[in-house]
């Protein structure tokens, strides 16, 4: 086995956090899932770098332009065929886990994190128009999209809950799970074929916890704190989906919400390049690696149960946290923050590109 299969054999899923045209038409996904990877996830800043910056989809927007069609509609065009391409690459892996994987994620718009109806309205529409059960909708784990998330669970939508950071957003986003598969319950809805996963964003909290530290915390906190923090949500996971209120909705056919590590790609160059893959590894997880480290994991990775694997170590770095007056619930907040805001701007850039080459199209032909 490679390591993307011994990885799977131990019960986590390696997904590409990546997508892009060429991959699709070159047969580069197809090869990747035959060598074991389990699904795709994408946000704006994905295809702001996809769209925006490559020329791949230049003809593609100009024809659409001379068709008459607006940047939105554009833009949806181009978006859905690209996950629509996926999503049918990654079908036989959801045929043959029998719909417990082989996703690929699409994001609301971030404008609407702050609105559950808007949300709740636009994760319909999305699931309606692509129309692939291995489709995930993601949504951020904010006040308004906990709301949200438990109408698509509710409805039978698959969701992806993105910008998770803390132990506080892990138990809110399962309880939104749970309490969605309960109403499909209460109206005698099926609970097979429901699928959610929890994504915890790994490496900006080390970045974020370095930036805080004092030189005499900084070696002893050094890329632990992540992991860490990531460990005891994995610990909450197993407790909340080994007991007996989830192990009631088993029985009729629902599966684990899976914790998902994401940003898992290594931004200090002292760690390993594979460091949030080698230590997160067990049951019931998914990795969303960027290209570079799906590929450097393939290379030089160690497939090996780690994420339940030293508990006293993980309480003892984030003991010392507390200790230094690092507060990992304000620094979840902030990045949650910053990373919508990221997300925001580059929905924007990533329309104003198609606009502006939506309108050199027009221009010409007036």
């Amino acid at each position: 086995m490679n390591p993307l299969q011994q990885l799977v054999s131990l019960g986590q899923s390696p997904w590409l956090d990546y997508i892009r045209k060429d991959m699709l038409e070159n047969g580069e996904l197809q090869q990747l899932v035959d060598q074991g990877l389990r699904g795709v996830t994408s946000n704006p800043t994905i295809f702001e770098n996809a769209i925006a910056k490559s020329d791949l989809y230049t003809a593609d927007i100009e024809r659409l332009a001379r068709e008459g069609q607006s940047t939105e509609q554009i833009y949806e065009a181009l978006v859905f065929a690209d996950i629509a391409r996926a999503s049918d690459i990654l079908r036989p892996v959801y045929d043959e886990s029998a719909g417990a994987d082989g996703f690929v994620s699409l994001e609301v718009p971030p404008a609407l994190c702050d609105d559950h109806v808007q949300t709740i309205a636009e994760g319909r529409r999305l699931w309606r128009a692509l129309a692939r059960p291995n489709l995930m909708i993601k949504v951020p784990a904010t006040s308004e999209g906990l709301l949200a998330i438990e109408q698509l669970i509710s409805e039978g939508i698959n969701v992806n809950v993105t910008l998770m950071f803390t132990i506080d957003d892990y138990h809110n986003v399962a309880e939104a799970y749970l309490r969605g598969l309960e109403r499909r319950v209460e109206h005698a809805e099926q609970l097979n074929g429901v699928a959610s996963v929890a994504s915890v964003f790994v490496s900006r909290v080390d970045a974020a916890v370095d930036a805080l530290a004092t030189d005499d915390a900084q070696a002893a906190l050094f890329g632990k704190v992540a992991v860490a923090n990531a460990r005891m949500i994995y610990r909450a996971f197993a407790d909340t989906f080994g007991a007996e209120r989830f192990l009631r909705l088993q029985r009729k056919g629902a599966q684990v919400q899976r914790p998902l590590w994401a940003s898992t790609g290594t931004k200090n160059p002292s760690l390993s390049d594979v460091h949030y893959i080698d230590e997160l590894i067990g049951p019931d997880t998914v990795n969303t690696m960027p290209p570079a480290t799906l590929k450097a994991f393939a290379d030089h990775g160690t497939a090996r149960r780690t994420v339940d694997a030293h508990p006293q170590d993980d309480e003892g770095a984030l003991a010392l946290c507390l200790e230094h007056g690092i507060d990992l619930a304000a620094i979840g907040a902030d990045l949650k923050s910053r990373g919508l805001s990221l997300f925001a701007d580059s929905f924007a850039s990533l329309m104003r590109t198609i606009e502006e080459r939506r309108s050199t199209v027009s221009a010409s032909h007036n």
